[in-house]
């Protein structure tokens, strides 16, 4: 079932650390979107990425999108490649929007050196709050050769919810990954897109 509840409209997050692939997979979006005919904006916000610092994509489509930026509480869609920052982010989800959230936790740095605890159980916190699949992509995408191929894993699961059709997603993918990594990459499409929750 699509995640768009305006036929003229989605509008998404895509929410991470540095080095998961956040600025690759909003590129994809943003090709297979082009080219199923929709208009697309998009802002990317980094903060410390290069140092496992939050990295936050806004995109959105439709058939005409004026503003890159998605307001808090109007995400149709989250795409959370870790989920202390899915946790960060969630206000940003509408009313009956979608998380779909790797089960992968990065602490930050201030966990790392004691300053700061995680919060408990955030995946039940997650699931109590808001519509979620959450997807073991590390675990699919070390399955598929590489598991720095997890943001393409989510990619997938993303894919499948989207009103876009499939031969653009390949496209994309195609499109935006260098050759050496291609196979890899569209293995990870492929377990993420034939993924089911639960």
């Amino acid at each position: 079932m699509s995640v768009l509840s305006h036929p003229d409209r989605l509008d998404m997050l895509l929410v991470g650390v540095g080095g998961q692939g956040t600025i690759l997979a909003s590129q994809i979006i943003g090709r297979a979107a082009l080219a199923a005919g929709y208009d697309v904006k998009m802002s990317e916000v980094h903060g410390m990425a290069q140092r496992g610092g939050s990295v936050v994509t806004h995109v959105r489509l439709g058939r005409t999108v004026c503003s890159p930026l998605v307001a808090r509480g109007d995400a149709d869609v989250i795409l959370a490649f870790e989920q202390l920052e899915a946790l960060r982010w969630l206000p940003y989800l509408k009313p009956g929007g979608t998380l779909i959230a790797s089960s992968q936790i990065v602490p930050p740095v201030t966990v790392l050196a004691g300053l700061a605890r995680c919060p408990d159980d955030v995946p039940s916190y997650l699931y109590r709050h808001a519509r979620t699949l959450e997807v073991d992509a590390l675990d699919r995408a070390r399955a598929c050769g590489n598991p720095r191929a997890a943001n393409v894993v989510l990619l997938g699961v993303l894919a499948r919810e989207l009103p876009l059709p499939l031969e653009v997603w390949l496209r994309a993918v195609r499109e935006c990954v260098p050759e050496r990594f291609l196979g890899v990459n569209l293995a990870a499409f492929e377990a993420g897109y034939n993924y089911r929750d639960g």
